[in-house]
């Protein structure tokens, strides 16, 4: 198992993954040429955040996504895990141990104080894989979010 930071050349392999993780979660409304515009965005912007793959025997068999955002409150720049999937096939198989170390090694190196991540209520899997790592509930605090109906965020 190899795990890298992505290049535009992978976006082909990415796309058919963010695909499979989209229809995992239920996640409605993939449109590829829009996914796509926003990888080659994330690709090419480093300060946005960063795209890190597994490969084994030269195929794409997961990814990671993580953003970055300043955050006042604890005092700099955070990432947060907006995408993170593998097939099942590469499950249990340490590629996702590898994906998220390379991706907390990386974003500490950028500085970044605090990586966070949303997750899906009833994923007892992901869950466990994230405790065991060290990542816990913030105490006191939930998730709200507003579709702002932009297409495309700008800068």
């Amino acid at each position: 198992m190899n795990v890298r930071p992505a290049t535009p050349n992978d976006i082909p392999a990415l796309l058919a993954l963010v695909r499979r993780y989209w229809e995992f979660e239920g996640i409605a409304g993939f449109a590829a040429l829009r996914v796509e515009l926003v990888l080659q965005r994330l690709l090419a912007e480093p300060r946005l955040g960063a795209v890190w793959v597994a490969e084994s025997d030269a195929r794409l068999v997961g990814y990671l996504i993580a953003v970055l955002v300043l955050s006042v409150e604890h005092q700099g720049l955070m990432g947060e895990i907006d995408e993170f999937f593998l097939l099942p096939e590469a499950r249990s198989h340490g590629a996702g141990r590898q994906l998220l170390a390379a991706a907390e090694t990386a974003l500490t190196a950028r500085g970044c104080v605090r990586l966070q991540l949303q997750l899906r209520v009833g994923n007892t899997a992901a869950r466990a894989f994230y405790q065991h790592r060290g990542y816990t509930a913030r105490a006191g605090y939930e998730l709200l979010d507003k579709f702002l109906g932009a297409t495309a965020c700008q800068p």
